[in-house]
């Protein structure tokens, strides 16, 4: 214990030596941790890769189908754009990737694009760029948990009707895991992880080297449900090409999440964090590559039944062998595991809104196992219902997913050029303190403004293309999604700067002295849970009065002659009910008692509680406090308080 005597004060500090004991929560989630041990959960390189990049390497099962999806409409002979796209999603990548790497320098606490946009924008583009990216992270979940079931389902039709119900108890096991910490649900999710890109690389390396050899062939008995709904086919259009070119960029989705998870990182944080990001962009970019020209090399079709990845796979390994099952199953593991991003994501850049009041304060404190439980919890949910409203459906998802993320891209590389053109304009050697980080001249600030504004202005167009392509098919939600939320908010901000303002002491003075205390108790009966309140009111005041509510003449007549033995000469007035009602008499006479009441005067109604040992007694006794509680709860100068008395 220290003791602090400053200015006629004395501060205790303790430290508590209570230590939480077993229960259900520490069997599942793992025994708690201490504060002291935050250091210890942070996270290295490779186990960084697994967490937070398994939702833009999962990408890669489903982008290359999506591209397909939008290009089937002018037939199969469109399906040779989805290479040169590729190309182009891999060259906007590296854009990103150049663009996230500054990010993470800058702002080594995190907070990605929110952080960005709040200090080179203002709050309001900053909570535009936050409720995109935590709606982005809740599609994550719900997309790629589909996604993965969608796998499992083309390997085993036989699961096909119960595909809500996998998903989401897969959403409920990842966040159990996420619940036991960073660095357990790492490493639990690392070695899966890279299963999926041994697996990977091993199904493109050998269709490549099929392809190079003249072996590859074309798969056999391709689905042609998608196929078969287009009896007029499209022309191809600079419209198709670009909706087709917006639908293959959800592989990009995930590419900021470790720039929002820079603290997850063990020290040099920036550098760790920074150096995972650009593997985790050489494998993306690579895989990415690989299927798109695979699949139009053997000649997939996109389809709901069977993914591209089943039909490249069974081709490149010659039927539904081990190997094939073992594609599928890393595949289908990745797409699951890759609401881990997520569940990495959004609790750590809720928590930093939820810092600047803008969402509840709770979501800024960490759980028993040092994570964010609330903002783990919260997105869990979400995303069930989700996945229940749309039955798990990726392509029903799909069109809802990747606008968030798109926006926030935009207003991260917006913000960033805007930072540089302010760094361009200090002197040499001048700093200025931001909110989120220290401005300095850089004198590469026109050449990084120019590669920031230009990443700004393509995925602005890819933003763009999205909302107005996928309009009709449900990205109209996320539209008016973004919106409702930024709105919510500043209703949230806009209360607890209310509620600061009432609580502050500046301007305040003295607190005024309390000249009269009324005590009021309602009584029910006289017996020895009325006597032990009439003791505990005794200590508060003088001024006691007992009210009682007669609704039958005998009963009170009873109560009159045991008031007159145990009433100790408190005042008693007794309320006549004709209409046999309780609580209304009751309350009529404090709201009585209320408006009389002087200035600096406080009234307290001490209310005798029975408090059961079994809990299934408590119904059968009246909860008189809660509900006056309810009714006089914004009363001012009114306190309620229960006082139990325990009974079998």
């Amino acid at each position: 214990m220290n003791i602090d005597d400053q200015n006629g004060t004395t501060v205790l500090h303790r430290t508590a030596e209570y230590k939480p004991g077993r229960s259900l929560s520490t069997w599942l989630i793992g025994r708690p941790l201490a504060t002291a041990d935050a250091q210890h959960e942070t996270i290295g390189k490779l186990v960084g890769l697994a967490v937070f990049s398994s939702d833009a390497l999962s990408s890669v099962a489903y982008a290359t189908q999506e591209i397909l999806y939008v290009l089937a409409a002018a037939g199969m002979g469109a399906f040779g754009v989805a290479v040169p796209l590729a190309f182009v999603i891999v060259g906007l990548l590296v854009i990103l990737t150049v663009s996230y790497v500054q990010i993470i320098y800058t702002y080594p606490n995190g907070g990605g694009a929110y952080i960005v946009a709040r200090d080179n924008f203002g709050d309001r583009p900053a909570l535009v760029a936050a409720a995109a990216l935590l709606t982005d992270y809740i599609l994550t979940v719900s997309v790629s948990i589909s996604s993965g079931v969608a796998q499992v389902v083309s390997a085993f039709p036989i699961l096909y009707d119960y595909r809500v119900e996998i998903a989401v108890g897969m959403v409920v096991l990842i966040m159990i895991v996420n619940l036991r910490g960073v660095r357990e649900s790492g490493m639990a999710f690392a070695i899966p992880s890279y299963f999926f890109l041994i697996m990977m690389f091993t199904m493109v390396g050998a269709g490549m080297f099929r392809y190079l050899f003249g072996s590859l062939g074309q798969v056999i008995a391709p689905p042609q449900d998608v196929m078969s709904q287009y009896n007029i086919l499209q022309p191809l259009t600079l419209l198709l090409i670009l909706r087709a070119f917006s639908s293959g960029t959800t592989a990009l989705t995930g590419v900021e999440a470790i720039s929002n998870g820079i603290t997850a990182f063990k020290e040099p944080r920036s550098r760790n964090a920074a150096l995972t990001l650009i593997w985790m962009s050489l494998i993306l970019g690579s895989l990415l590559l690989g299927v798109t020209f695979l699949a139009h090399q053997v000649g997939a079709l996109p389809s709901e039944g069977e993914t591209v990845i089943s039909q490249l796979g069974r081709t490149v390994f010659g039927g539904r062998g081990l190997t094939y099952i073992a594609v599928i199953a890393a595949t289908s593991i990745i797409l699951i595991l890759a609401a881990n991003t997520a569940y990495a994501g959004f609790p750590r850049l809720s928590a930093l809104v939820a810092f600047d009041s803008f969402l509840p304060r709770q979501m800024t404190y960490r759980g028993s196992r040092l994570v964010f439980s609330r903002g783990i919890m919260a997105l869990g949910f979400i995303a069930s219902v989700l996945i229940v409203i749309f039955q798990a459906s990726v392509n029903r998802l799909i069109p809802l997913y990747a606008i968030g993320v798109f926006l926030s891209f935009t207003l991260a590389q917006a913000g960033m050029a805007r930072r540089w053109w302010k760094s361009g304009h200090l002197k040499a050697g001048d700093t200025v303190k931001e909110k989120g980080s220290i401005l300095r001249f850089d004198q590469h600030w026109l050449i990084k403004m120019i590669v920031n504004g230009l990443g700004a202005l393509i995925t602005s167009v890819v933003t763009i293309i999205f909302a107005v392509s996928k309009f009709k098919d449900g990205a109209w939600i996320v539209v008016l999604l973004i919106p409702s939320l930024v709105f919510m908010f500043l209703s949230i901000y806009r209360h607890y700067r209310r509620l600061a303002k009432d609580l502050s002491l500046d301007h305040y003075g003295a607190s005024p002295r309390i000249f009269r205390h009324r005590v009021i108790i309602p009584i029910g009966g006289v017996h020895r849970g009325t006597l032990v309140a009439l003791r505990y009111a005794r200590t508060l005041s003088d001024d006691i009065t007992a009210v009682h509510v007669s609704i039958d003449p005998e009963d009170t007549a009873r109560l009159y002659k045991k008031w007159d033995m145990w009433g100790d000469g408190i005042r008693l007035v007794i309320l006549e009910s004709p209409y046999r009602l309780f609580i209304e008499p009751l309350l009529q006479y404090i709201e009585e008692i209320d408006r009389k009441r002087q200035p600096n005067e406080v009234i307290t109604i001490v209310v005798p509680q029975f408090v059961s040992r079994h809990w299934m007694s408590t119904f059968l006794h009246a909860r008189t406090a809660d509900t006056l509680r309810k009714v006089l709860l914004n009363r001012e100068e009114i306190v309620i308080t229960e006082v139990p008395y325990q009974v079998y």
